[in-house]
């Protein structure tokens, strides 16, 4: 008796992880379709979030975010872009999302009636960079297309992933600042392989993980940290951009540290345009 309520439990058991592994492999079928979907009818939205000096609230630029228009498959943003990046879509995505980016900068820059002359930051999965499907020049000639001077544009590599072949890593990044373009490192701090990745390729611009600027003015070690990375970024001839600055008094503590660029919701959320007009205000208050 005993054995056959072993044995009833155990095919229960088997017959669950079946189950949940099926659902499993249907869900991952689903999304997959949806990102070829989202592919074929360029079902993305376009936000650009200001970046400003942190000492004259000045403007340098924008991030370029886009986002998936009302996912089906996918909990989040987050979850789209954890799913994508382990498919064979991730290079024709992020082809798509430059060349999307930067058309709709061109565009609202005309609209406004700006000069077109900030940095535009354009996130890039390090996978991208070994793809075999990379084509050198092919970016310059849609960034020159459009009139923009390849020097605006920055190729924020994304930590999420481990850099895998630093040498093939390098080489690639090499050739694209040959071309013109500049180097940022996102999420500096939030883990040893941006950090490993920093010393590597010594960006133009390194981007500090929120976890250090958040309630900065409430903890002096976080203080001390992002000194040092102020000290280190002025050796390696590098700017320092604070992300996720959500308060007046983080921006004051950013003052005092000496940190270049801030960017975050008290700085400005990101927009369908290019907004810039109250980063006075808040800096003066």
């Amino acid at each position: 008796m005993v054995i056959k309520v072993l044995q009833n439990k155990s095919f229960f058991q088997r017959w669950k992880f079946n189950r949940s592994l099926a659902r499993h492999m249907e869900l991952k079928k689903l999304k997959y379709s949806e990102i070829l979907q989202v592919l074929k009818y360029k079902n993305i939205n376009t936000l650009f979030q200001p970046i400003v000096g942190v000492v004259n609230s000045s403007l340098i630029g924008y991030e370029a975010l886009n986002r998936p228009i009302k996912p089906r498959n996918f909990s989040s943003t987050e979850d789209f872009y954890r799913f994508l990046g382990d498919t064979d879509q991730i290079f024709q995505f992020e082809q798509l999302t430059r060349q999307h980016s930067i058309e709709k900068y061109v565009e609202l820059s005309w609209k406004n009636k700006s000069t077109n002359k900030e940095f535009i930051f354009l996130n890039v999965h390090p996978k991208v960079l070994n793809d075999a499907n990379y084509r050198s020049g092919e970016t310059l000639f849609f960034v020159e297309k459009y009139g923009l001077d390849p020097r605006q544009i920055v190729f924020e590599i994304t930590e999420k992933q481990a850099v895998h072949d630093y040498t093939q890593f390098e080489r690639v990044l090499a050739n694209y600042r040959y071309q013109g373009f500049k180097i940022a490192i996102d999420d500096v701090g939030a883990g040893y392989n941006s950090l490993k990745t920093m010393m590597c390729i010594k960006p133009d611009f390194i981007k500090l993980d929120r976890s250090f600027i958040q309630k900065i003015d409430k903890n002096h070690s976080q203080q001390e940290l992002v000194n040092l990375f102020v000290q280190y970024a002025s050796q390696a001839n590098s700017k320092v951009i604070a992300e996720g600055v959500e308060r007046f008094e983080e921006l004051q503590i950013l003052i005092k540290l000496k940190v270049d660029y801030a960017q975050g919701y008290y700085i400005g959320r990101p927009s369908v345009s290019l907004i810039e007009s109250d980063l006075d205000y808040k800096f003066s208050i």
